[in-house]
């Protein structure tokens, strides 16, 4: 017995992280364009070649980064979700030592440059539809896994900075020697929201969500719900905003939210004889770091709980 045979290989994966691309689609003069940074772990038979180095195997991780880049010419890229249940299949189906496949993917959005009406054209151009500014609000994720029988699809964003000026408390909480925070009863409530949901199509029916509509649903009546509550504290409009997504979204059945606190204090300006109260306009300094930081999952009744709790901490 060799001293590697006494140690047993645990959970392992491989594949090419982060490849980036971009892919322009033409209608005529109209140009398309979907950012992608995509990132591909695969599990399968792979004892040998952490025990031997045998790569009989191993599907290069450099063929992994060219299949992304191919299939988004040959298939297009209809969303994010759409083009990594694609390639999650494609690498199990088709390639038999692979088991699974998860596929990661940030979705960078560009909208169009709003040209003027004042005829400013070069020559040649009747319209311009091929200049886009990076939007800058959030930054759309999703993850689709793939076990050769079901599939499972994440969708989610990160980095979307929201605030209310008002309609927000805080107080009544649990004190001790060491407590110095007051009590406030009209507060500024800022996060910044990183949220994953959990889809209950599992590929078996042929009949997929509407990948974009669902997306902007969720985003939609979870701003909503951020905008419409009442905040006696952050985990209630959190809360809020899952119920939320849950009521209109019936392809949800799972809802994942991390939301650090991004503090506003009223600044002390007693030393110059000034009041700086809230009823009349007060003036803050916002504090960036430490912040609280709030995490919680809402579901449907009955259904489990599969989202990793550490996929949105921050």
């Amino acid at each position: 017995m060799t001293a590697s045979t006494r140690f047993v290989l645990g959970q392992n994966q491989y594949g090419k992280s982060e490849n980036r691309v971009v892919k322009i689609t033409r209608d005529g003069e109209t140009h398309h364009i979907k950012d992608l940074n995509v990132s591909i772990a695969l599990s399968g038979d792979m004892e040998e070649v952490h025990r031997s180095g045998s790569n009989a195997n191993v599907l290069p991780t450099d063929t992994t980064k060219n299949t992304v880049y191919a299939f988004a010419k040959e298939h297009g890229i209809e969303s994010a979700e759409a083009f990594g249940v694609r390639l999650a299949r494609h690498f199990v189906d088709d390639n038999a030592p692979i088991h699974r496949a998860r596929i990661r993917i940030e979705q960078y959005d560009w909208e169009r440059i709003e040209t003027s009406q004042g005829g400013a054209r070069f020559v040649g151009a009747d319209e311009i539809a091929h200049s886009f500014v990076r939007k800058g609000q959030e930054t759309r994720v999703a993850e689709i896994t793939y076990d050769g029988h079901g599939i499972q699809v994440l969708s989610g964003f990160k980095d979307l900075t929201v605030l209310n000026t008002t309609n927000s408390e805080f107080w009544g909480f649990l004190k001790d020697k060491y407590t110095t925070l007051q009590e406030d009863y009209d507060r500024i409530l800022a996060t910044t929201v990183s949220t994953w949901w959990r889809h209950n199509w599992d590929g078996v029916d042929s009949h997929a969500p509407d990948w974009d509509r669902s997306y902007n649903g969720v985003r939609k009546h979870a701003l909503q719900a951020f905008a419409e509550t009442y905040s006696y504290s952050l985990q209630q409009t959190l809360f809020e905003m899952g119920v939320r997504v849950l009521n209109t979204r019936d392809e949800v059945d799972e809802i994942r939210f991390s939301m650090p606190n991004k503090h506003h204090f009223r600044s002390d300006l007693s030393p110059f004889g000034i009041d700086n109260e809230a009823k009349d306009g007060a003036v803050y300094y916002a504090a960036d770091r430490p912040y609280g930081l709030i995490e919680a999952t809402i579901l449907r009744d009955g259904a489990e709980q599969l989202i990793p709790v550490d996929m949105t901490n921050l």
